[in-house]
């Protein structure tokens, strides 16, 4: 599905960890091995996350332990100042972002990267949907 790199917001707790907040959960299945194929398929991962100071300290290290350096975290580039913290929204530019709080939950990392590779017949739906002629207003053509 996706033939170009994408910039991929990830969450930490619920997400990539089992939220366990303060502490850090156990990784969820298949959750490091999936953002490892994504990196090496040209991906470039962001941390996106609710955690800050030691608490974020703490899950940038567990996930470098695990194979994983973010392009970014909490920011949308790495070279984006800190101190814009408070001066300007936390929103970062993504073109994806994997969350559990995400409408419908959190589907499980092997469902996402069926979902990266165009191998899910929902993807294959929601494609053909779309190719359909959109119609005007009140259902006119």
């Amino acid at each position: 599905m996706f033939e170009e790199s994408k910039i991929i917001a990830v969450d930490f707790d619920g997400t990539i960890v089992e939220d366990a907040y303060p502490k850090i959960g156990k990784p969820m299945i298949f959750a490091f091995e999936t953002l490892k194929q994504m990196q090496n398929a040209g991906h470039r991962l962001i941390l996106w996350t609710y955690r800050s100071g030691k608490r974020l300290d703490e899950a940038v290290a567990f996930c470098k332990e695990h194979g994983i350096e973010f392009y970014a975290v909490n920011k949308s580039f790495p070279e984006e100042p800190d101190e814009l913290d408070n001066k300007v929204s936390r929103k970062i530019h993504a073109d994806l972002f994997i969350d559990d709080r995400n409408v419908g939950g959190f589907p499980g990392w092997g469902e996402i990267w069926q979902m990266l590779n165009g191998n899910n017949r929902a993807n294959a739906e929601m494609e053909s949907k779309l190719k359909k002629k959109k119609k005007g207003l009140f259902g006119r053509r």
